[in-house]
């Protein structure tokens, strides 16, 4: 017991059974006030489909799982609140950053002036976009006089050390991706990168070159996914390789191999195209005018999946009926336009 000192009988009593008793009430108590606060971040911030191919993504090497994230043809992933509340936890870490670059003389702004919104650019027709944390104009120690485009990420321990080893180009090649891919289109020509290691509160910083053949690559394969009718080549055939682990962890698993029915919407029909000559817009040549995102999302009666998206083989069309008609991996014909669901 400790020492309570000179105290009278009736404290030293009660602190004794208060040593003795029951604290599971503790436990319980943290559960409901950890489960009450997850349930607030995941109502407070619910998870919005994107509309457009961001540039955060587009250094993923799979083509085929940008392409059907594009054309939303896999449900999107969803988060708990735990991870929600630690993605905001990281854009908490950025406001700290900007504020310390400010503190030590580097002229930085979070906001571009023009627009009184956080930095974006946009490129394809307003198809491939992205947002930037922040442009350095300049002050940065070691380059006071050069410009530079603001990333800041917090990792953990792990990816840390693996970044200390190597560099972001290595270690975070997305990350990489994403601020050439701004760098290109926001006009700077060089890029820094701030990390933090969430345990120990190292940074890691490192400047990165504009690599003009790297970022006219990108948005090549970034038009290529956008424009693109068909399935792009996958990363990998057999997704059971020993090669191919990350395919067990991709959302779009079940659409891209095994078998499972894409979603019925306007981006996953073959009447929908992404047009190129506007910002994000999509058309439908079977009823003849643009589709908002609402639009996008509800489809209509006279749906037809791009033939890519139906688990079987196509084995003829039928354009007065407009109907598709695809033999399915079970051996069964299954009509597309006429049965108007497909299969269970």
């Amino acid at each position: 017991m400790a020492d309570l000192g000179i105290v009278s009988p009736v404290i030293r009593a009660i602190y004794d059974l208060y040593a003795q008793a029951d604290k599971s009430w503790v436990k319980r108590w943290s559960e409901r006030f950890m489960a009450v606060l997850a349930r607030h971040y995941a109502d407070a911030r619910a998870d919005e489909e994107r509309t457009y191919l961001g540039i955060s993504v587009l250094g993923d090497d799979c083509e085929a799982r940008l392409w059907l994230g594009f054309r939303w043809a896999y449900e999107p992933e969803e988060f708990e609140g735990r991870m929600k509340r630690l993605f905001e936890t990281g854009h908490i870490e950025e406001a700290r950053i900007i504020a310390d670059l400010d503190a030590i003389g580097v002229q930085i702004h979070e906001i571009d002036p023009a627009t009184g919104r956080q930095w974006g650019v946009s490129t394809v027709g307003g198809h491939i976009r992205g947002h930037f944390d922040g442009d350095i104009e300049k002050g940065l120690p070691g380059a006071p006089k050069t410009g530079h485009l603001f990333e800041n990420k917090t990792h953990s321990k792990k990816y840390f050390k693996e970044l200390q080893i190597s560099n972001v180009e290595k270690a975070q090649p997305k990350h990489y991706a994403q601020m050439q891919g701004y760098m290109h289109l926001g006009g700077r020509r060089r890029a820094v990168y701030v990390a933090v290691e969430k345990d120990t509160d190292h940074f890691h910083i490192e400047r990165v070159a504009y690599d003009p053949v790297y970022a006219a690559r990108l948005f090549a394969k970034g038009e290529r996914i956008v424009t693109a009718h068909s399935l792009p080549t996958k990363l990998h055939e057999n997704p059971r390789s020993k090669l191919a682990f990350k395919c067990g962890f991709c959302p779009a698993f079940g659409v891209c191999h095994d078998g499972k029915w894409a979603r019925r919407n306007c981006r996953t029909c073959l009447h929908a195209t992404a047009e190129l000559d506007g910002d994000g817009r999509w058309s439908c040549d079977r009823h003849n005018r643009d589709l908002t995102a609402e639009d996008q999302k509800a489809g209509c009666g006279a749906h037809l999946y791009l033939p890519d998206l139906v688990p079987g083989k196509q084995t003829d069309v039928d354009p007065d009926a407009e109907t598709v008609t695809y033999v399915l991996r079970d051996g069964s014909t299954w009509v597309d336009g006429a049965e108007g669901r497909v299969p269970a």
